[in-house]
């Protein structure tokens, strides 16, 4: 069968671009009507007031199983989503909010994948642009302009997850300071409307004073100044789990810790109908059956595709992305610096995140496996890219966290050679019935979505019952939030702290009342109500603002179905400290354990994957060292 392929991209002319690549068909739609300029109308007015409303509360897990069990052959969902990262649940999202019945399933957990091992960054690409100028490549410009519009959508749609964050670029030529201040001059250009806010010079003694662990001095050369251009930041796995929910909320049915075991086929037609699924959590296992099945697998979408043939040829090539994090005295609050070329080429940045400092990233082969671990090879290129832009002492030993992400870049699976790897997405329908939507990065995720419902709508001759709404649809706890939501937690509630057995009454403190308002929104207030009238109040780590409110919250409202969940997930704290992190699992185990009704072979096996789990991020304290040199 003829594959099919789209590549979304924003186009600056007025007609589509048709390609023929091979035997397939690569389809570049007409975008240049922003997406922002379309209307909800009646239709996202209702969804607003449904997501927005106070007392809503996403389905519990056994309504959510229980509706996929329902769908029938005779009663069939319209779209079943495998995969629960940010394209997934996006794709889940788009899809109810067209008024179409949904369900999503994922193996693991939503962003348990690719989705939480990002930079945080969400970004148009500047390393685009400059090989869009250099190469004179129309391509990579579209990519660009795309990536900036969705940036902006991005931002706007999930305020308290994402911000707008300044970026340095330390300049140590005239020539250099001139060619970075005119490339991202061009960067600001290429924004237009969705700029966040204009690049800039500053001096060598500005910028000190702006990042003063910046080096003014190094290897025969001198800082000649800075050129600081914005991009977006977010808290990955916060928004991937707030676009899940949020897909609750507009009627689709979300599972996560649920499996497909293989694909249902129509008798004599081959055509996918469905999908068999194993509850991971009780080891249950049931048919679903839907008109069209989107494989949102991420980096393992080929063994989805896989179950419909297992002769299928391969469409990912997976790329490894290491991260590591470091103490808050690195870097600055609110300025990131850029390390625009190091010794291989490659661009690393480093950010304020959280508290800490995020630095990374690689890209190198990898093969693909559920608990990717970073190689020590990686961290000390990453140790070393930074150590040259740096007046401090840069040490293995700072290491608080360090993991690996899989990225899966998109190729042709008819190509010959692996110049179709492809940083932009393909959606395509090798098999009737299946829609796999791969490749891409996490800024465009929304807009990969809207091209798979598309794609899915086409295939299944589904009626939805509008146009796409997410591109002005705020996540749940977005919409009504601003900056200074934390003061109402702070002025209206206590935390009540249990203390050897006696009751102690402690203030939402100003750091743990931001946490909590940008962490969960307007939705933050149910967490402050759990930590006061619940004596949850009291912190889970030393050091860290994460609640243990926060626990039974997620429990209740969020589909947090184990440990790893909540200190991978719905908190940070396995990706910020792992130290940290593993001190805090008994006390995260034993109210999970009271949400969910554990026994206690269930909080041992909790414990016992959880620090599995915390041993694939190698942090300064579980990394084994024996070359004598790393102190």
């Amino acid at each position: 069968m003829a594959r099919f392929f789209r590549a979304r991209r924003v186009s600056v002319t007025a007609g589509a671009l048709a390609v023929a690549v091979g035997g397939s068909y690569m389809a570049v739609r007409d975008t240049s009507v922003s997406s922002s300029d379309r209307g909800g109308g009646p239709a996202l007015e209702a969804l607003r007031r449904r997501i927005t409303d106070p007392a809503a509360v996403v389905p519990s897990r056994a309504v959510q199983q229980s509706s996929l069990i329902a769908a029938s052959s005779g009663n069939p969902l319209d779209i079943l989503v495998i995969g629960g990262g940010a394209t997934g649940s996006g794709v889940a999202l788009d899809a109810a909010t067209r008024g179409l019945r949904v369900g999503l399933v994922e193996r693991e957990d939503f962003s348990s994948g690719t989705s939480s091992r990002s930079t945080k960054l969400i970004h148009g690409g500047v390393r685009y642009l400059e090989k869009a100028v250099f190469n004179l490549d129309y391509g990579q410009l579209k990519l660009v302009f795309h990536a900036l519009e969705e940036r902006k959508q991005v931002i706007d749609n999930a305020p308290h997850l994402c911000h707008a964050l300044p970026c340095m670029t330390p300049c140590f030529g005239w020539f250099e300071t001139l060619y970075y201040w005119v490339g991202l001059k061009m960067y600001d250009l290429v924004a237009g409307r969705h700029l966040l806010h204009l690049s800039r010079y500053y001096s060598a003694q500005e910028s000190s004073e702006l990042f003063p662990t910046l080096a003014r001095q190094g290897k025969d050369r001198s800082l000649k100044g800075t050129v600081v251009y914005y991009d977006g930041q977010m808290n990955d796995s916060r928004v991937n789990v707030g676009i899940a929910c949020t897909a609750a909320l507009a009627g689709a049915a979300v599972l996560n810790h649920a499996e497909v075991v293989s694909l249902l086929k129509e008798d004599g037609k081959g055509r996918i109908i469905g999908a068999r699924i194993r509850d991971n959590l009780s080891g249950k296992e049931f048919n679903t059956y839907a008109k069209v099945v989107v494989n949102a697998g991420g980096p393992f979408c080929d063994s989805v595709r896989k179950l419909a043939d297992k002769d299928a040829k391969t469409m990912i090539c997976p790329s490894s992305g290491v991260h590591i994090v470091l103490p808050d005295y690195y870097s600055p609050q609110g300025m990131g610096l850029i390390v625009p070329k190091t010794k291989d080429g490659r661009v690393v940045f480093m950010l304020p995140w959280l508290g800490r400092t995020v630095a990374g990233t690689t890209d190198s082969n990898t093969t693909i496996t559920m608990l990717p671990e970073p190689r020590e090879d990686e961290i000390e290129f990453i140790l070393d890219a930074i150590r040259d832009y740096l007046n401090v002492k840069v040490r293995r030993m700072d290491v608080l966290s360090a993991w690996s992400g899989i990225r899966p870049l998109a190729m042709d699976p008819n190509a010959k050679n692996t110049e179709s790897i492809s940083r932009d997405h393909v959606v395509c329908e090798d098999f009737p019935g299946l829609v796999t939507i791969t490749g891409g990065k996490w800024t465009t995720y929304r807009s990969m979505a809207e091209d798979a419902v598309n794609a899915a709508i086409k295939s299944g001759k589904l009626n939805p019952a509008n146009k796409c709404l997410t591109s002005t649809l705020c996540l749940v706890g977005g919409d009504g939030w601003d900056p200074a939501f934390f003061t109402v937690l702070a002025q209206e509630y206590v935390r009540m702290k249990n203390t050897q057995n006696s009751l102690v009454r402690g203030v939402m403190d100003t750091a743990a009342a931001k946490h909590l308002s940008h962490s969960y929104g307007t939705m933050a207030q149910r967490v402050a109500s759990i930590a006061q009238n619940e004596n949850l109040g009291k912190r889970l780590a030393h050091g860290y603002p994460y609640l243990e409110a926060e626990v039974a919250y997620c429990a209740r409202n969020e589909y947090c179905e184990s440990a790893v969940d909540f200190i991978a997930r719905r908190s940070r704290l396995a990706f910020l400290d792992t130290d940290a992190a593993s001190h805090a699992l008994p006390r995260v185990i034993e109210i999970l354990a009271d949400e969910h009704n554990w026994d206690k072979s269930r909080q041992n096996k909790e414990l016992e994957t959880a620090m599995k789990f915390l041993e694939t991020f190698r942090s300064s304290k579980n990394a084994q060292f024996h070359d004598g040199w790393h102190t």
